[in-house]
């Protein structure tokens, strides 16, 4: 729809340049332009043209039937252009209404909407037409306008009017189940602009802090490398979302802003981990040091090992000594590879080196200790067994009294497994006797024991609270 008639604000554009319209269709004689203008005129002056031909005017009378006629056709030609100005602003509005829908939606909701409304538009041109072929086809202000054609004029024009309503009806309909797909899209708009905004100062405050972290002796060219990469994201973002589409717009920017907020917060936390790097390469090599001095501790406590207890009670600690000195080494290389890392400002390169040192301190370290334990257990065990065993029955026999807790006769899913901890336990104590007992062989027994007893408690126990 175009401009419309009747309206006063409404520019008057020849038929023939309206588009939509075909200009085969205009009406041959006074231009429309004539018509549109008098369309305007006031109903009190159409009543008052014979007062003017009284007064000396150059219309002929015909009497008062065909004056009123002409009135009543006057009033449904202003009524039709009413209803045209309504509708044609009400498509206005909708095409705003469709158009962002689909700057931001490429559902198939949003298609099926995009397809309705050009089907309505179709509905809309063809009243439209109608309404306009009526208008040209009636010229009201004739002097010799017959009351017969005031009539057709005034019915052809009611029509109009009427159609040009009904589908103003369909086009609000339309409107309203329009609803929640505009409201997605006006909630997406409005998130836009403040999305790129937030992009835009995630990458500056990043490239602050990288320059702030340069500044300070540190190169940070993995940082820089990842924020020279969003350059051209800024870009696309700067070039709108005209061109790369709402949706595709807001992802950028959320992807944007985390990603320069990554590099912002790491190059803040730089110059703490390049000292703490400084730290644990310090507390490394320190640690190495003392690790190759206690692994030097090893060989005699084995010699003790093999001189007073059997040879299963410390067979599994033989390569100790060897392995020890082994992951010395291996950490100590390490370590010189991180200050090479360190010193070049690879910081990953550092971390990960000195989390294998780490590790290779601490297997070490473990190592080391279980020699020293061994020999401090079996010392224990050897001077006073029974201690081990007062501990062991301890356990048993507090099992027992939680299975029969409330109960005559235990459940034989518990009562066995503790039956079958008494009997090793026996077996154990009785392995002691000889000239030469195994005692690494009694205390894991016993530790195997009081697992088995700790399992037999805790299956009790969950059985129980579920009950409650």
């Amino acid at each position: 729809m175009t401009a419309t008639p009747g309206q006063p604000d409404s520019p008057s554009v020849p038929r023939a340049h309206r588009p939509g319209r075909p200009a085969s269709s205009r009406t041959p004689g006074r231009p429309l332009r004539d018509a549109l203008t008098l369309m305007a005129l006031p109903l009190v002056a159409a009543l008052a043209l014979p007062a003017a031909f009284a007064g000396g005017g150059t219309r002929r009378w015909f009497g008062g039937r065909a004056e009123n006629q002409r009135a009543e056709a006057q009033a449904a030609k202003d009524a039709a252009a009413a209803a045209f100005y309504e509708l044609d602003t009400a498509q206005r509005d909708l095409r705003i209404s469709i158009e962002t829908i689909t700057a931001v939606d490429d559902s198939p909701a949003a298609r099926r909407a995009v397809a309705d409304f050009d089907a309505l538009g179709r509905r809309i041109d063809e009243v439209s037409h109608r309404y306009i072929d009526a208008v040209d086809a009636h010229d009201l202000d004739r002097d010799d306008l017959e009351a017969s054609a005031a009539s057709r004029a005034r019915a052809e024009l009611t029509a109009a009017r009427e159609e040009l309503g009904r589908v103003k009806q369909e086009l609000d309909r339309f409107t309203d189940g329009l609803g929640p797909l505009l409201g997605k899209a006006e909630t997406q708009l409005a998130r836009l602009a403040p999305a790129v905004e937030r992009a835009r100062q995630a990458l500056l405050a990043a490239s602050d802090a990288l320059d702030s972290v340069r500044a300070s002796g540190l190169r940070a060219d993995d940082l820089a490398a990842r924020l020279a990469a969003l350059s051209p994201e800024l870009t696309r973002l700067n070039q709108g979302a005209g061109q790369h589409g709402v949706p595709q717009t807001l992802e950028r920017a959320e992807r944007v802003s985390r990603e320069a907020e990554a590099v912002r917060v790491e190059a803040e936390r730089l110059p703490d981990r390049a000292a703490e790097i400084d730290h644990r390469l310090v507390s490394l090599r320190t640690r190495a040091q003392a690790l190759t001095t206690r692994s030097e501790q090893v060989e005699p406590t084995l010699s003790e090992l093999r001189r007073r207890f059997t040879a299963a009670c410390w067979q599994d600690l033989q390569h100790v000594p060897d392995s020890a000195a082994e992951n010395v080494r291996r950490a100590e290389a390490k370590l010189a590879e991180a200050q090479t890392a360190r010193g070049a400002q690879r910081w990953a390169d550092a971390t990960a080196l000195l989390s294998t040192v780490r590790a290779l301190l601490n297997s070490t370290d473990e190592a080391v200790s279980a020699a020293g334990d061994r020999l401090h257990r079996l010392n224990a065990v050897q001077k006073d067994p029974q201690q081990e065993i007062d501990r062991t029955r301890f356990a048993i026999r507090d099992a027992q009294r939680l299975a029969m807790a409330g109960r005559n006769t235990p459940d034989p899913r518990h009562a066995r497994p503790l039956d079958d901890a008494v009997a090793r336990l026996d077996r154990a104590v009785a392995g002691l006797e000889g000239r030469h007992p195994d005692y690494w062989h009694f205390l894991t027994e016993t530790e195997a024991v009081r697992r088995a007893v700790a399992g037999v408690v805790s299956a009790i126990r969950e059985e129980r609270g579920a009950g409650h």
